[in-house]
């Protein structure tokens, strides 16, 4: 069976202040639920183009193109709270730093060793592409999942040795590609969670230095946004093209910056308690992104997979309509409780991208196969918004019996 390829996730304790900010929580929930769906699309016929990734080359993009965009907007958003909730306990500036890079290489190598699962010949290697998911997502929990205070060093410290061996050991059997064409494990691409990793690193760096300055970030924003153009444009210079894509694109790391800069907005004017005002801003930027977005796409066109300045700018304005009306329900009218059900994909977010990994070499271990019926149009949505949520309630299970993913 297929494998979800195309979306992911980073959970992120980053709502984690004295005063939690519960649409955060709720957005990242909703994305992620929505990630779990799109990427269920492949198992069904029948249903409208519109909900599908847009073909690479195309100019407009389908249900599933924003997400991805949404998901480094939360990242972004998310990450002053957890570098003040930081600052907070004492991290230095080189502390803040360091755990910046420590989430990005978990990150990169989560991400490169499920991309490589994407191209595994299974006869080489000895190993199918369901099995070497499953033992890689098994080791991502081991090395990285938050261990009780109480629980024995020793026991840890083997759980997260025998992690860390498993990965290796794959990483060294590993063969992909055709017969007479095999090659050895490697980033072929960075895979969506190390493209996450490499614009979270950029933007934590701007985020530490920027120490809440809006102002500084919002430069930074505008520098990444111009480089997206510049670079689709053709006109970086060969010297520096040693910088990975995702930093150099300008378009990854300008959509989590977006959501640095708007969490800076939102946090001042909910300290002022001007629900109002914070309210006419955002509405004002999202109408300045949409603009942009419309200026744009006629030089560069609106597409995912080219990752063009307009997709930038029209995803950075959906998320911020979005995450202001969650922010309305849930926190100024009160009504979290709406969504309490799919609150572990937005406070353990990674561990439920794993999930369906999980799900789909279980099926196909116990040989299960859906009925026909339940694979084509309506049925069909119906089978993969119910899987997402199965997903929800898995994740929420295991957090409560003490695994949760922490980088």
């Amino acid at each position: 069976m297929n494998q979800p390829t195309t979306s992911i996730p980073l959970q992120s304790s980053a709502t984690a202040t004295t005063q939690r900010v519960t649409a955060i929580d709720l957005v990242r929930a909703l994305t992620m639920i929505l990630m779990i769906f799109v990427n269920d699309l492949w198992s069904l016929s029948g249903i409208p183009v519109w909900l599908e990734h847009v073909e690479r080359g195309a100019d407009g993009i389908g249900l599933a193109d924003v997400v991805f965009p949404a998901f480094l907007f939360i990242v972004g958003l998310s990450m002053p709270f957890a570098i003040e909730a930081r600052r907070k306990k004492g991290d230095s500036t080189g502390q803040l730093l360091l755990h910046v890079v420590m989430r990005t290489v978990a990150l990169l190598v989560m991400g490169v060793f499920l991309v490589n699962g994407e191209d595994i010949n299974g006869e080489a290697t000895g190993l199918p592409r369901l099995a070497w998911n499953t033992l890689c997502c098994i080791s991502f929990i081991l090395i990285w999942n938050s261990y009780p205070k109480q629980a024995s060093r020793a026991l840890v410290y083997t759980l997260k040795g025998i992690g860390i061996a498993t990965l290796l050991t794959l990483a060294v059997i590993y063969q992909g590609g055709d017969e007479g064409n095999l090659h050895r494990f490697g980033p072929q691409w960075w895979g969506i969670l190390g493209l996450i990793g490499w614009a979270y690193l950029a933007s934590g760096v701007v985020t530490v230095f920027a120490e809440g300055k809006l102002a500084s970030v919002v430069g930074a924003w505008a520098f990444f946004s111009v480089l997206s153009m510049v670079s689709h444009a053709g006109l970086i210079p060969s010297a520096f093209q040693f910088i990975p894509d995702p930093i150099l694109g300008g378009t990854l790391t300008g959509l989590t910056l977006g959501g640095v800069a708007t969490a800076l907005i939102f946090r001042h004017y909910r300290a002022q308690q001007n629900d109002r005002m914070l309210t006419l801003v955002l509405l004002g930027v999202s109408a300045g992104l949409i603009v942009l977005s419309v200026l744009t796409r006629p030089y560069w066109g609106l597409a995912k997979l080219g990752a063009t300045p307009a997709w930038l700018f029209l995803c950075s304005a959906f998320t911020i309509l979005t995450f202001l009306g969650v922010y309305w329900v849930a926190d100024v009218l009160g009504k979290a409780k709406w969504f309490s059900f799919i609150r572990p994909a937005g406070t353990d977010t990674l561990l439920c991208y794993l999930i369906p990994y999980f799900a789909y070499a279980t099926t196909n271990f116990l040989g299960i196969h859906w009925p026909e019926f339940m694979l084509i149009g309506g049925v069909g949505l119906l089978k993969s918004f119910l899987f997402a949520l199965l997903c929800v309630f898995i994740t929420g299970w295991l957090s409560k019996i003490g695994i949760r993913l922490k980088l």
